[in-house]
Parts: structure tokens; sequence; C-alpha cells
């Protein structure tokens, strides 16, 4: 009770604090419970040489009760916020295009502010192994938009150019939203995809045509590849890619539809290169494709099989077309009909 006593009676330092010796005998008197009550309640300021803190039992659990409500707070709300990751198709080919749609729902009873930041979704991808996959670069994800609360926000990002997926095995993705207001993040479920090898089944060279005006530079040269996958091992797929002459450097791969099995696609160029492809998607039905040496598609239309098989020639202008076959009519190419009760009047003389 001595040692009590002595601390009681203690001076304190001119900055009203105790020095860290003396701090550590109050609270072994206050531990001991050989002062009363009153006097533990009070603050004791200890003082260091570098900077001093205060300790008060009364404040501390005050402080802590506060920062841990605001900490669950912002867990509630930030649960109430789900993220998912969408694939149309879960296999690609290397090089192949992969749009993903990110999927943000918000069920927080506030407003979010997204897209005003650059870094407001980011995504990782890895190898099933748990590799991470080499990124050349952030998508871009750039544009603001208000999300209201029991409403879903759509983003749609090709990852393919900015992912180095070239080797053939399986693949997660996983999209991060940042909530800035909250200054908390919400991570999407993984999703798995496959990158698979095709099969070729022809290929052709062609120059890539010089900008109009040049005549003094040689052409480049690009690769048109036709590839058959087979997607889910239950559909073969056809795909066109356009590369370099080595096919060391891929500029596009774009899928072109379903075929049967015991298809073989005719294929043709054009005076201006773009390659017309014809192959059989059905067992009355044949698929024909144009790309240009971009690599994109620029028409696709169907032919029936009624009386001739269409087949792939060259008209008297040199030009590629169908032959044989009936074009299949597209729906945007049919008359509107008006129904009766919509017609104008007619003035009334």
């Amino acid at each position: 009770m001595a040692k009590c006593s002595i601390a009681k009676n203690m001076p304190q330092r001119k900055n009203g604090c105790f020095s860290r010796k003396q701090g550590n005998l109050l609270r072994n008197c206050c531990s001991t419970r050989q002062w009363p009550r009153r006097f533990c309640a009070l603050e004791i300021c200890v003082a260091t040489g570098a900077w001093r803190f205060k300790v008060s039992g009364v404040q501390m659990k005050f402080v802590l009760f506060i920062f841990g409500f605001v900490v669950l707070m912002l867990v509630n709300a930030a649960a109430q916020v789900s993220v998912e990751v969408v694939l149309d198709q879960e296999q690609f080919l290397p090089s192949e295009s992969i749009p993903v749609a990110v999927r943000i729902t918000n069920r927080s009873g506030q407003t979010l502010h997204l897209g005003a930041d650059a870094n407001w979704l980011t995504f990782s991808v890895e190898s099933a192994d748990g590799f991470v996959v080499i990124k050349n670069s952030d998508p871009p994800v750039i544009g603001e938009f208000d999300l209201d609360s029991s409403q879903m926000a759509t983003k749609r990002v090709d990852l393919a150019p900015y992912f180095v997926l070239s080797q053939v095995g399986r693949y997660r993705i996983i999209a991060t939203v940042h909530i800035k207001q909250w200054n908390t993040d919400v991570t999407s479920p993984p999703k798995g995809f496959d990158i698979i090898n095709g099969a070729k089944l022809w290929s052709q060279d062609f120059g890539l045509p010089v900008p109009p005006g040049v005549t003094n530079r040689a052409p480049e040269v690009r690769r048109y590849t036709l590839i058959e996958a087979n997607y889910l091992r239950a559909q073969l797929r056809l795909y066109v890619q356009v590369s370099d002459e080595s096919e060391t450097h891929v500029f596009k791969v774009s899928a072109v539809g379903p075929l049967v099995s015991f298809s073989q696609p005719e294929a043709k160029l054009d005076r201006i290169n773009n390659l017309h492809v014809l192959y059989q998607s059905g067992a009355q039905a044949f698929a024909y494709t144009v790309v240009n040496p971009s690599g994109n598609i620029t028409k696709q239309e169907v032919y029936d099989y009624l009386n001739t098989r269409p087949r792939l020639g060259v008209n008297n202008s040199g030009d590629v077309v169908v032959i044989g076959g009936v074009r299949r009519v597209k729906p945007t190419e049919l008359p509107q009909v008006i129904p009766p009760d919509e017609l104008p009047m007619p003035a009334k003389p």
C-alpha cells in the first residue's frame, strides 16, 4: 500500500504527463485494486522521448466501439453489393477475343457513383495451377454512371488485348470493383474458361493493300488461316485467323460459326484480298462469310441447298460470288407490314 501512496502523491512533469515508469506504477495500483475506482477512472498521461499517448479506460472503450461500429457498417454495406463475371462461351482459341461482362448489383440502400477513376474496375487472370497471367496493360473502363439501389449495371470488356493468353490451359478471371465513397473493394467469384488448340484446314498468304497514293513501298505480307475447333467437345466451330507470314504475331481471330463435321470449307480471295468463305452449317444450309485483311467480318449470309449446291465462283466483273442455291432472306430485308388499324386515315375532301 506504501507504493500506491507514493504514486498518488507523485509529482507530474511540466507538460502534465507522468513518465513511463510513473505511468506503469499507477496502472499496477489500479490493476491490483489498491486504489479506489474513482482514481483509476482518471486519465493517465504517459510521456516518452518521441511521443506521448493518453490512456483512459472509459475513453478507449468508447473510441473502439465507434471504430468497430463504422467498420461493421461498411462491411455490411459492401456485402450488399455483388460482382459477377459472365462469359458467353467458356472455350477460346489463343489470341481470340474474350468478351467479358461484369454484372454489378446494388442492394445497399445507397446510390453508388462508379466509373470515374481508371481503377474503379480491375481484372486479374491466373492459371488453374495458380500462376498469374502477364498483363500488358489495364483495360479501359472509365465511364461515369450512378447505380441506384436495387439496380444492376453491366460493364463489357474484351480482355484478350491486355493479357498474354497464348498457352493452352485452364484459366480463371476475377473482377474487383473499388467503391470510392466507402474506400472498399468488392471482388467477384472466379470465373473459369479454357484456351484450346484447333486444327488448321487452309491457309493463304496475301499482301496488305497499301494506302491510296503510296506506290514505292513493298506490301506487308499477312496470312489467312481457317481453323476448326471442337467447342465443348460437342460442336465444331470455324475460325478465321489473320497473322503475319510466320504466324508469330496474330492480329485477330474471329469466330465464323458452327459447321458440320463433314464440311470442307471453300475459300477465295478477291481483288482487294478480302477472304470469302463458304461452308456447310446444317443439313441443307451453307454459311457465307467475308473477312477483310484486318480480320473483321464484313458480311454474313446463309444459302439453302435447293436444286443446286451453293459454291464460290467469280463473275464476269471478277468479283467473288456465291453460285447456286438460294439465299435466305434476312428479317431486316422483309417489307414492313402495317396493321390496318395503324393505317393513316384518308384526308376528308
